[in-house]
């Protein structure tokens, strides 16, 4: 098969979430387009071998045209279409195939190219309507039956891409990470919890029945505002596996969803005691520290999360907001401006800053850092 890249989110079919998920802007299986070239031939009469010397036969034998078979016509508009589209110029190509497909309309391969075409470009419905078309005149075409399974996937029909997907599994029962993603989230979004941990254990590597799968899988769902179902499964890996890491911080993180504090509060105590070193869960445990109005006991918390990883703006936005509340809206503008130094095109660092220069007498710069705040938040809502 060929290389694919990465799969990007669903036009359709797929609830946005609330956290942060670097998942899923490229998208897999993209077709990998290779060059070739122009089909040439010289024709050799012989009779006019007897007219003409050597060296005026090889001159008048280079003017002749080259005649293309049907098969060879064919080459060379499938070459130039997959040049045109390695070029991004979709619509060229698929001009370029259409005008085979008006003089030659059952020339082998036309409806794989046509889908592949269509697929880059986006139109994910017509590509599906070629690969169908493909797959009738070729049913052992397994790139067709993959990108068919994406399209379907890409265009919301998630129920329609299960099958062709299931295949994809089939051809890579270990190595196949982007299909059993994708497979387990077409499982989610249709409500089949048990095949959908069965497709994250297969994309970990991990037993499918595993206090681990269930972990991942409750991770996922949490992702896509499966609250419900991933605090079933959180709870799940938490008892089949107590000291498993992060099953704690998961459930923790689940109860902060749904403002469940003092839950939340315990679980991120247990995962503390687990796993010290993690500087996530001082900043989780933190944050739910501060929502109880406990500014003194976040601020320390959050310190520590800092001294453990340095490089996170998390800690650094929730400390500036602790110590404003606290009345200490110099500091709150020193871990502000950090924060905004990291993260210049974040709204809330922005936000923030503007209310603690408002309470330290600074209008001009209060004024200034709430108007960016705002436009940044704009531009954020402006995106599809």
């Amino acid at each position: 098969m060929p290389e694919v890249a990465r799969v990007p989110k669903p036009e359709t079919g797929l609830r946005p979430s609330r956290m942060p998920f670097p998942h899923m802007r490229n998208c897999p299986y993209l077709v990998a387009v290779f060059a070739a070239g122009l089909l040439s031939g010289f024709l050799f009469f012989p009779s006019m071998i007897s007219a003409q010397g050597p060296w005026e036969q090889a001159a008048e034998q280079s003017s002749e045209p080259a005649k293309l078979t049907p098969k060879d016509s064919t080459d060379v508009a499938f070459a130039e279409a997959r040049r045109l589209s390695q070029q991004g110029k979709f619509d060229e190509a698929i001009a370029q195939l259409d005008a085979l497909a008006a003089k030659q309309p059952d020339a082998k391969g036309l409806a794989h190219e046509l889908g592949i075409v269509h697929y880059k470009k986006g139109d994910y419905l017509k590509a599906i309507a070629n690969f169908k078309k493909d797959l009738d005149e070729n049913p052992g075409d397994n790139e067709a039956i993959q990108l068919m399974g994406l399209s379907y996937y890409l265009a919301g029909r998630l129920a329609d891409a299960i099958a062709p997907l299931e295949k994809v599994q089939t051809w890579y029962p270990s190595a196949n990470v982007d299909a059993a993603y994708i497979l387990g989230i077409c499982y989610m979004q249709t409500k089949d919890y048990a095949n959908s941990r069965k497709a994250f254990a297969k994309m970990f590597g991990v037993p499918p029945d595993s206090a681990a799968s269930y972990l991942f899988t409750a991770r996922m769902m949490l992702r896509f505002e499966f609250e419900v179902v991933a605090e079933e499964y959180a709870k799940k890996a938490v008892e089949l596996d107590p000291k498993l890491p992060l099953a704690h911080l998961l459930l923790g993180e689940i109860y902060l969803f749904k403002s469940r504090i003092p839950e939340a509060t315990e679980q991120f105590q247990k995962e503390l005691e687990l796993n010290p070193g993690d500087a996530a869960v001082y900043y989780k445990l933190a944050d739910a520290y501060s929502r109880a109005q406990k500014y003194e006991d976040a601020e320390k918390l959050l310190q520590r999360s800092i001294w453990l990883d340095a490089t996170s703006t998390g800690p650094y936005i929730l400390m500036g907001k602790v110590l404003e509340k606290k009345g200490e809206p110099a500091l709150a503008a020193r871990a502000l401006q950090r924060a905004i130094a990291m993260d210049p095109n974040n709204s809330i660092p922005h936000h923030l800053l503007g209310l603690a220069y408002r309470d330290l007498g600074q209008t001009e710069d209060a004024d200034r850092e709430l108007k960016l705040s705002e436009q940044l938040q704009d531009r954020a809502n402006a995106k599809p």
